[in-house]
């Protein structure tokens, strides 16, 4: 596929063959981010485990001490006073079924992230086939299962992002925008380095992180040192 005239461009500044200090590299991103809007920034991160095996699994979820740059909407599935209480922690959508009848009768999908109380997750079970696929399944690993939804609401409007495995041992995280600068998308990357470091399950033998890269939506990739973290 050709690229195009700014991606070339962008791609002559990095050294294909170098890995990177992360400061370094968050500069980088930041310089060949050229598009016409606020480019996110992405690290991928290649982890020396085998997602077929149960006990080999990484999945979690931290908040970026700057967010994501990017307006969350939440929909809390609960009952009773948890949903004014929701509401008024700053949820867009709170309720039970009538919202499950939305997204089944309607394909309605107006939200970016799904908590819901633990009394709920029988009824969600039955949107287990629309929800998993598209990743918005509520979990209690990355917290979005929970008695607390106020505290679940705040979080996930301060930046709260979920990382979990891909089939191929990847994980794919958005750590902020290009317009952030490197030193805020440093503090963001590193609170998430930190979390999968601490994730790493007992199971694994070897080198843990084999590889890491960051990009922003538009620009080429980015070797990153990840022997300076954790």
């Amino acid at each position: 596929m050709k690229k195009g005239k700014k991606y070339q461009d962008s791609a002559k500044l990095v050294d294909k063959a170098k890995i990177y200090d992360p400061e370094e590299a968050l500069a980088l991103v930041c310089q060949t981010s050229k598009a016409k809007f606020d480019e996110t920034v992405e690290l991928h991160i290649r982890l020396g485990v085998d997602s077929r095996h149960a006990d080999q699994q990484v999945r979690g979820a931290v908040v970026l001490p700057n967010g994501t740059g990017k307006t969350v909407r939440t929909l809390v599935f609960c009952k009773g006073e948890k949903v004014q209480a929701a509401l008024d922690a700053g949820a867009d959508y709170a309720g039970a079924e009538e919202y499950i009848e939305k997204i089944q009768k309607e394909n309605w999908f107006d939200f970016d992230v799904i908590i819901a109380t633990p009394d709920m997750m029988g009824m969600i079970g039955r949107l287990g086939k629309v929800l998993g696929p598209k990743g918005l399944m509520p979990n209690p690993k990355a917290g979005t299962v929970t008695p607390d939804v106020v505290k679940a609401v705040s979080e996930a409007k301060a930046g709260k992002i979920e990382y979990r495995l891909d089939k191929t041992n990847i994980i794919h995280c958005p750590i902020g925008k290009a317009s952030f600068g490197a030193e805020k998308l440093y503090t963001n990357l590193d609170a998430l380095m930190s979390a999968v470091i601490k994730a790493r399950p007992a199971a694994v033998k070897g080198q843990y992180i084999k590889s890491c890269v960051l990009a922003s939506t538009m620009g080429p990739g980015v070797k990153v040192n990840a022997a300076k973290f954790g």
